[in-house]
């Protein structure tokens, strides 16, 4: 048994990742933390009552380095950061959920803050496994994308090589309100989100850069990204639409299936696609077609699984030499 800890328990990806290490075959859950310690597990997520007991302590490096191999980071930009150098300098290998790794250092400047880890960034290597599989097995760093980056590339990389020079790719994305976090805002208030749509930081969410970046690390190509956020009156899911101009026609469906014939989590669907049927699961569900050379994509993942939690259990697995589908969630929330 591989010994891990959680630093960032308190949340709602910190809660799913516990969920699936305490039922993980290979993974033993020796540690759970967050910043202030000094309770339990049940009385932060009441829905594990007579399910487990665990103390959660005050995070500390020093005390994770002693027990864990693998520490999982569920917390907000530039505390992580702070975290993940001291674990590795102790030789914890580190998944981490926040943004502190997914970016070059002067994309990453831009957007957040002051890199408090330089040393340790070109290290990272970024956590979406279809696409950095190779790398990720060597890793003791792993960049684990977030939700909105990960929808939006498993739908879209597949066409980069045959996209119409110098024209945009738009993306109109729409989440769930977990993606907000357990914090309440004036936009996830209750009378704001019930019954209500509308997009939040249109054009100029940091979200676009990452993407935009990731397509030129894997392409060598830069694409202008519009990218437009939206949050959705629901708890759980994302839906991702994007538009496309191709230099030619082509069978985009059939593209899909080629690339990703050989992998367990994406599923290529023939009919637009939908959140219910991912919710719960690993699974991201692509859809795409053709107006001509205008194309079409619409992608769908579970928010706190694909989006954070699951996916950065997938790639634990994979920096252990397991199967990378060893004890990720596949049967999805419905009815």
């Amino acid at each position: 048994m591989v010994p891990v800890a959680i630093i960032g328990a308190s949340g709602y990806t910190g809660l799913e990742l516990v969920k699936i290490i305490l039922q993980h075959p290979q993974f033993e859950l020796v540690y759970v933390a967050t910043s202030e310690g000094e309770t339990t597990i049940e009385a932060l997520h009441p829905s594990l009552e007579k399910v487990v007991s665990l103390p959660v302590e005050k995070a500390d490096a020093s005390a994770v380095a002693e027990i864990a191999q693998i520490a999982f980071l569920a917390l907000p930009h530039k505390t992580a950061m702070g975290f993940a150098k001291e674990l590795l300098e102790r030789g914890v290998k580190v998944v981490d959920l926040s943004a502190d790794y997914r970016l070059k250092l002067h994309t990453y400047e831009t957007h957040y803050c002051p890199h408090e880890d330089r040393e340790h960034l070109p290290e990272a290597v970024y956590g979406l496994p279809e696409f950095y599989r190779e790398r990720l097995k060597t890793a003791g760093l792993v960049a684990n994308p977030g939700c909105y980056p990960t929808a939006s590339l498993l739908g879209l990389l597949p066409f980069i090589p045959y996209i119409k020079a110098d024209t945009p790719i738009f993306i109109d994305a729409k989440s769930g309100v977990s993606g907000a976090g357990k914090k309440l805002s004036a936009t996830t208030h209750y009378v704001t989100i019930n019954e209500n749509v509308f997009a939040y930081n249109p054009i100029k969410h940091r979200h676009a850069p990452e993407i935009a970046e990731k397509i030129d690390d894997l392409f060598v190509t830069q694409v202008q990204v519009n990218f437009v956020p939206h949050l959705l009156p629901v708890t759980r899911g994302m839906l991702c639409s994007v538009y496309m101009q191709l230099e030619n026609e082509l069978d985009p469906i059939e593209v899909l299936r080629d690339l990703y014939k050989n992998e367990p989590f994406v599923r290529v669907r023939t009919e637009p696609v939908d959140i219910k049927s991912v919710a719960g699961t690993n699974f991201c569900d692509i859809y795409a077609t053709m107006n001509g050379k205008s194309l079409f994509i619409s992608s769908a993942i579970d928010n706190l699984l694909r989006g954070a939690s699951s996916q950065a259990v997938v790639n634990a697995n994979i920096i252990s030499g397991f199967d990378e589908t060893l004890g990720i969630p596949k049967f999805a929330y419905v009815p």
